[in-house]
């Protein structure tokens, strides 16, 4: 599943992308319109809180519209409806552009104690596995506990 997020959904899209999902959100102020384009072009599902979308011809095919109102309930609601799995595959995408992280070598500026480092080849952001990604894993595991039961 590959997704697009619009303006009101960014942390679902940023959550998305730290479980695995190749996840694209348009700048703020984007029109309705070349959102729903993009994601027929792209074969991506929109996902939205603003119902006003599917009123756009060929919307219903790829528009999802999210009735909850905080991260968490949107977070349950697009694991019900579409069964999104928040262990995919996690930290394998760049959080800020998307794209997925390489495993590159330790810069010697890093401290000796990093022994696995990614690099985005796109955007040239360092990423590696401290006290954040554990306590960010243990979010994407209890969301994919309790989501996945309820």
């Amino acid at each position: 599943m590959k997704f697009l997020c619009d303006e009101m959904l960014k942390g679902l899209a940023r959550w998305l992308r730290t479980a695995g999902y190749d996840v694209v959100m348009e700048p703020d102020g984007t029109g309705d319109r070349p959102l729903i384009e993009r994601a027929l072009e792209e074969e991506r599902l929109l996902l939205t809180r603003d119902r006003t979308l599917l009123e756009i011809r060929h919307a219903k095919r790829v528009v999802v519209v999210l009735e909850g109102n905080g991260l968490e309930d949107c977070m349950r609601e697009v694991t019900r409806k579409l069964g999104v799995n928040w262990l995919l595959n996690p930290f394998s995408r760049c959080s800020l552009c998307n794209t997925p992280l390489i495993e590159t070598e330790r810069p010697p500026d890093f401290p000796p104690d990093i022994e696995q480092v990614f690099l985005c080849p796109s955007c040239n952001k360092y990423y590696w596995h401290g006290g954040h990604v554990e306590r960010m894993r243990h979010r994407l595991e209890r969301w994919q506990g309790e989501f996945a039961e309820n």
